[in-house]
């Protein structure tokens, strides 16, 4: 387990400075006087933005913490994801990207306060919620409640990750002047039973900074989400005056805090870009810092939702992958453009804080647009020996079950034959199959449409059914957080049950043992290309006249593309690239397109001005 920062790279872009520790000079809490904070024992309105480390490369941390800080902002907030941490139970990382130690420093370096938000639950439009998937193995374990074996991995985990945290706390001469309480508890449950075994928990392990819960502006929320003795914060996006009024009915005394301002939103697929017009958004700001209250804006910079870690909504009725960007229409975009929305709150912050002393950062570079076809291609049906090692299962069997969390996996049965045509159904699908009979697609089944079947007829002798299963991203908000993936139930033609399969995992995390060939094969293949760059820069790539799947640059996975939009572009950062050549490779699950093209500005959707949720 490693805190240090990385190193400076040949880019020179700006980095985190490593350093052994926190500074040993002593540093001013954040504490509670009457109904507002202080900090040093002077009156403080806290004015945060939200920037997630693990939607940012590392190289790029120091950046973005500069660009917020601009803004006028004098604290950071961060959400700490566990599944990030502990991919498989017992086995922790905090290297590299993962060194949240590193970038709490660097934000204590710049002379901003920093808020942790360590869950172990933290929504985020993440996969999950930041929850790993690894706990969904077990049936028994009920997730977000006082079950003993949720509870168990969440005191191992906070084993772990309060060390990490309680040296670089205020008290000790780090940044780190709150912590919060799990996440919007109040919008899933009312066992404050649970939020008081993480109250206790917290303080056990040595956390002595400020200490609250974060839930919406409505009664039933508060309600739900409230420790006694514990400051109470409110989120939402629009009505500032009955929002703040929610929060004071239920929190009488203490500092009126916004734990988020909704200024933006995310998409998902298939849906509208959200945008929110930036003089409307700064005008709900004021009206916040003007009644004295603290605020922190979500998102201050939004990043990305790299490899395959987007989250996803269910509405009730539908399930909703969220897109791999994660600009949320924020003041610093997802390259790091200082938007009209930074300007206009910049403005604001100045006016109630007074003119930020701290220069704009100059615009990133970028690389100069490009097309170039692929030349070698290798498919991923026939490479599954190379990707995966195979198990042998009566039935279908969820990714959980075979220690899987994230990609894609395939499940393979032979049928006797001849059969004629029956109903091919899937009980159980999460999230999208595609079905193969000898290797030719029969079309793609949908948890969206668990009615829909396919008809099958099986020829004399057999036939083999491949069935390929994508995680299109674990629900990361609301009820349905038991989300898992592959098949869960069974495969049926008619009302037949299909047994004796092989199995395979596919989370995809090196593709080193792919075999390319001239050939462009039938089915979902990977695609590559070759890009050659002068010196790196921010770069965006696109794939007009592909249909679906993920994208990888030198071997790191950008994230996902879907001709349904609303997104377009792929961010590719700048510490992403190499001068000279630099590698592209493109799962296509369907059609391949002619070419890649790399652009100079992104482009994720028209954005049809929706505005953020009201509550």
């Amino acid at each position: 387990m490693s805190t240090t920062a990385p190193a400076a790279d040949r880019d020179g872009l700006l980095r985190p400075d490593p350093h052994p520790g926190p500074s040993p000079r002593p540093r001013p809490r954040l504490e509670v006087l009457g109904d507002a904070f202080t900090r040093d024992g002077r009156p403080h309105q806290v004015v945060s933005g939200s920037v997630n480390y693990f939607r940012v490369r590392p190289e790029l941390w120091r950046d973005r913490l500069l660009r917020l800080r601009a803004m006028g902002l004098n604290t950071v907030e961060t959400y700490v994801a566990w599944n990030l941490h502990e991919p498989r139970r017992g086995e922790f990382d905090f290297d590299g990207p993962q060194d949240l130690a590193a970038f709490v420093r660097t934000a204590g370096d710049l002379g901003l306060d920093v808020i942790v938000r360590p869950g172990p639950f933290i929504c985020a439009e993440w996969e999950a919620g930041g929850l790993p998937g690894w706990l969904l193995a077990d049936p028994r374990l009920r997730l977000r409640r006082s079950e003993p074996r949720y509870l168990a991995a969440v005191d191992a985990w906070f084993d772990v990750l309060l060390p990490v945290l309680v040296p670089l706390q205020a008290g000790a001469g780090g940044p780190i002047v709150a912590i919060q309480v799990e996440n919007e508890y109040g919008s899933y449950g009312n066992d404050t039973g649970y939020l008081e075994h993480l109250h206790r928990g917290l303080l056990r392990r040595g956390a002595d900074c400020l200490l609250f819960t974060a839930d919406g502006a409505g009664d039933n929320f508060q309600l739900g989400g409230r420790i006694p003795g514990v400051t109470a914060t409110a989120t939402f996006g629009s009505r500032p005056e009955s929002a703040l009024t929610v929060l004071r009915r239920h929190q009488p005394t203490g500092p009126l805090f916004v734990a988020e301002f909704w200024h933006g939103w995310f998409d998902h697929w298939g849906e509208p870009h959200h945008v929110r017009d930036a003089g409307e958004a700064a005008e709900v700001l004021d009206t916040l810092l003007g009644a004295g209250a603290s605020v922190n804006i979500y998102m201050g910079h939004g990043g990305t939702n790299f490899g395959w870690y987007n989250g996803a909504n269910h509405d009730g009725d539908r399930y909703q992958p969220t897109v791999t960007s994660y600009d949320y229409d924020a003041p610093v975009g997802e390259a790091g453009e200082l938007t009209e929305k930074f300007h206009r709150f910049r403005e604001v912050i100045g006016r109630h804080l007074g003119p930020s002393p701290h220069p704009l950062p100059p615009t990133l570079p970028r690389l100069a647009p490009q097309r170039v076809g692929t030349g070698a291609a290798a498919s991923l049906l026939g490479s599954l020996d190379l990707l995966s090692t195979v198990h042998h299962r009566l039935e279908p069997e969820p990714m959980e079950a075979l220690g899987q969390s994230l990609g894609l996996i395939h499940y393979r049965t032979r049928l006797r034959g001849p059969l004629d045509p029956a109903e091919l159904t899937v009980d159980g699908l999460a999230d999208r199959a595609q079905v193969f009979l000898d290797g030719r697609e029969l079309g793609v089944l949908d948890r969206n449409r668990p009615a829909e079947s396919l008809t099958v007829a099986v020829p004399p002798g057999g036939a083999v059914l491949d069935l390929l299963v994508e995680n299109q991203g674990r629900i990361n908000y609301g009820p349905l957080l038991a989300d898992r993936k592959g098949i869960t139930g069974g495969v049926r033609l008619d009302n037949q049950y299909q047994f004796d399969w092989e199995i395979r995992p596919l989370p995809l995390t090196d593709l080193t043992a792919l075999s390319f060939g001239p050939e462009t094969p039938a089915g979902p293949a990977f695609h590559r290309a070759v890009l050659t760059v002068d010196e790196p820069a921010d770069g965006f790539l696109a794939l007009p006249g592909w249909t679906k799947g993920m994208v990888w640059l030198n071997g790191f996975a950008l994230g996902r593309y879907w001709d349904r939009g609303p997104q377009v572009t792929l961010y590719a950062p700048a510490p992403l690239w190499r001068p000279g050549r630099n590698s592209v490779v493109v799962l296509e699950l369907h059609r391949a397109g002619e070419a890649l093209e790399l652009r100079d500005e992104p482009d994720l959707g028209a954005g049809d001005g929706s505005p953020v949720p009201q509550w």
